[in-house]
Parts: structure tokens; C-alpha cells; sequence
């Protein structure tokens, strides 16, 4: 084998291997079936290029023919009923049993057929109806795909490659001293590229999975919409921030609150999808600011609240409360739909009302009246031209705080 064939068949070994820790971390996390689908897809894709490529210790030409015909058959049924069950498509329950009796009546026909032959045109036969079985998956894909399903599209991508990287393959096994290296070359890249697009969709299903758990073990203390604590869990963790302090009567816990005015304005005009969207595109934003000792959290039913304990460093929240009105007070376009399956979604320009309450207090107040005060702040602050407000220990009042410093 050519040097540069032998490293883009590492590097599809590589990926290989990259697939396998990839499910060994998500079996650690009790996500069996994920780990399943990425352990099946790499070690059946292994066993597949490894046979056509003659590394099995077979002597005989014939009986590795022979044996490739099978590997075939057995690897085309194998990803093709994870590809479905990716899908979703076997989740019907009038579907599955005639997906699976015409996968294994054609997978038994085939092995049957090519007993009837010899050792050469039979490994050419289960070839071709793996790369058959292929085409059909390509058209499952682009089906579900213009049905809606944004899933489907990583799917088309990644049995297109295979569609390439199995005439390759297969052009290698028949024919292994004639094929350039650039065939190899093809064919390992294609190769690389199906399993990344099958982790992809892997890896789409098991974000999903993580957060699925995040609801089931929160329940009402999780706000699945923008991915944070729900308003009573964030009360809690005030209270908690507050009582680490208790020995330390001299420290400082800092809040900002964050109020978005329009949201119900937003709600009435377009609907509860692009209340949602609103919140969690401004939720986004919001990491985006916060920095790592920053705790995050829902704040009542149009609000946001960070907290940070035993604060160091107070000029450091203003700039940070700053930045959070400058970027949450940035347009985004939101997709506005009326709900009916039909429906063409429009775009439509929104900008939030943001209001920004920067509080320090000191650990022995109450939490409760705390979170009402810089709630309270961030309200106020709708109507300075900043968006920030602070409370001014000086006058012992709310006050603006200046968008930039003033030398």
C-alpha cells in the first residue's frame, strides 16, 4: 500500500477511535443507547474497511471473497437499522415490522444468492446491495428531511459519504493492486466524513439526553426554555450564596438583576413561540457575559439573576452589568409563526426593553428582600438612559449608572 493510502487509512482509524471514547463517555453518563449507536457504527465500519481491505488473516482469495460478501450484508444491515432508528422511523409501530422483515429478507436473499455463485461475483453482489441499501437510506434521509426534520439533513450528509466511500472500498477489494492511491485516499475521507456525521446526530441526541435529565431530576426548579434555574430554585441558591458567608460578616455578595419590559408586549403581538425564542436567545447572550464564578438563574416570570459571593472585586461587576445591557439590548430576529402545521414563518426584527440592577450587599440581609430590591433596581432602570441602575449607599437611594466612565 501507497505511504499516503496507509495515512488516510490512519486517520479513518483515528476517527475510529475518536467515535469509541466518545460512546465510553456517554455510557459513563448512563446514556446506553447513545453509547450503543457510536460503539455499533465504529467498530461495524472498523470490521468493514479492515476486510476490504485484505488485513484479515485469510489465505485463500476465494475464501476471502467469500467472507467479504458476508461482512457486507451483515454491515449494510447493521447501519442501516441504526440510521432508522435515528430517524425516529422505527418508533412507528406500523412501520417497524415491515422495515425490519424487508431488511432481513433481503440481507437472507442476498447470502442465499450468493452461495448459488462464485466467491468473486458473490462478494460483488452484496456490494451492490449494500450500496442499494445505502441509496435507499439516502432517500429515507431526504424524505424525513423536507418533512422538517433538521436532523435528517446530517443524515443525508453522512450516507452520501458512505455511498462513496463503499464504491471505493469496494473497488479496492475487487482490484487492490490497480487502485491508485488516490481511490484510498477518497474513500478514507468519505469514510471520516460519515462517522462525523454520525456523531454529529449522536451527539444532537445525547445534548438532548443530558437536558432531558436535567427536567426529570429539577422538575419545576428547571426552565427548560432558557436552560437555567427556575425562579424558586434561583431564590435558593441566593439564600445558599448568602449563608457560606455567615462567618464572614464582612462579606460582600453581589447581584445583578436583569428585566426585559417587552416580553408580554412580544407575547400578544406574535405568540408564546417567539416569547420563547426571545428568552432564549437573551438567555444565550447572557452566558456569553457571565463570567465562571458567576451563578446564573430565572429571575420572576421576564428576568435574569447572577450572583457572585465574597465579591473581590466590585469595578469588575459594573463592567460586567454594563456589557450585559449593551449586548442584551442588541436586535435579533426572531422566526414568527401563527402555529399551523402550514404555515410559512416569517422574520421579524425585536429589541428587549433591558433593564440592569448592579447590588452589593452584605451577608447578614435577607435574601428575599434582596432579590425584591435588585428586581425592583432593574425595573427602575428602564427609564435611564444607561439601562443600569445601582444603589447609591452615599443618598441610600437608586441611581443611575453611567453607561462608560467619565473622566
Amino acid at each position: 500500500m501507497h505511504p499516503l493510502a496507509a495515512g488516510f487509512w490512519g486517520a479513518f482509524f483515528g476517527t475510529v477511535a475518536l467515535m469509541l471514547a466518545g460512546g465510553l463517555v456517554a455510557f459513563v453518563q448512563s446514556h446506553h443507547r447513545v453509547a450503543l449507536g457510536a460503539a455499533l457504527t465504529a467498530m461495524v465500519s472498523a470490521l468493514f474497511v479492515v476486510s476490504y481491505l485484505g488485513w484479515l488473516p485469510v489465505g485463500d482469495r476465494g475464501h476471502e471473497w467469500r467472507l467479504l460478501a458476508h461482512v457486507a450484508i451483515v454491515s449494510a444491515l447493521t447501519l442501516g437499522l441504526l440510521l432508522v432508528a435515528d430517524l425516529g422511523i422505527l418508533r412507528d409501530a406500523q412501520v417497524r415490522p415491515r422495515i425490519l422483515t424487508g431488511m432481513l429478507a433481503t440481507a437472507v436473499a442476498t447470502v442465499a444468492a450468493g452461495w448459488l455463485l462464485e466467491p468473486k461475483p458473490a462478494m460483488a453482489l452484496s456490494s451492490a446491495v449494500a450500496f442499494g441499501g445505502a441509496l435507499a437510506g439516502l432517500y429515507i434521509g431526504i424524505r424525513s428531511a423536507r418533512r422538517g426534520d433538521r436532523l435528517a439533513w446530517v443524515a443525508v450528509f453522512a450516507v452520501a459519504c458512505m455511498l462513496l466511500s463503499l464504491a471505493g472500498a469496494s473497488w479496492i477489494a475487487l482490484d487492490r493492486a490497480g487502485v491508485p492511491w488516490a481511490v484510498h485516499a477518497a474513500s478514507a475521507v468519505a469514510g471520516m466524513a460519515y462517522l462525523t456525521g454520525i456523531g454529529a446526530m449522536l451527539w444532537l441526541r445525547y445534548s438532548y439526553l443530558i437536558e432531558l435529565r436535567e427536567v426529570r431530576a429539577q422538575g419545576p426548579r428547571y426552565d427548560p426554555v432558557t436552560r437555567m434555574q427556575s425562579s424558586t430554585a434561583t431564590g435558593e441558591m441566593v439564600a445558599q450564596a448568602f449563608r457560606r458567608l455567615q462567618h464572614k460578616p464582612e462579606g460582600a455578595v453581589m447581584l445583578i438583576g436583569v428585566s426585559i419590559g417587552n416580553l408580554y408586549a412580544l407575547e400578544n403581538l406574535h405568540g408564546r413561540a417567539a416569547l420563547n425564542h426571545a428568552l432564549f436567545v437573551c438567555a444565550s447572550r447572557l452566558r456569553r457575559c457571565a463570567s465562571g464564578d458567576m451563578a446564573m438563574g430565572r429571575l420572576f416570570d421576564d428576568g435574569f439573576l447572577l450572583v457572585v459571593r465574597d465579591v473581590h472585586d466590585p469595578d469588575r461587576l459594573v463592567r460586567v452589568g454594563r456589557l450585559i445591557a449593551r449586548r442584551l439590548s442588541q436586535p435579533l430576529t426572531l422566526g414568527i409563526s401563527d402555529g399551523s402545521p402550514d404555515a410559512q414563518e416569517r422574520r421579524a426584527e425585536w429589541v428587549a426593553q433591558v433593564g440592569v440592577g448592579v447590588l452589593a450587599t452584605m451577608s447578614h440581609a435577607q435574601p428575599s428582600t434582596v432579590i425584591v430590591k435588585v428586581r425592583d433596581m432593574s425595573r427602575t432602570a428602564w427609564s435611564f438612559a444607561s439601562r443600569i441602575a445601582w444603589h447609591d449607599q452615599t443618598l441610600d437611594m437608586i441611581a443611575e449608572l453611567p453607561a462608560t466612565d467619565t473622566p
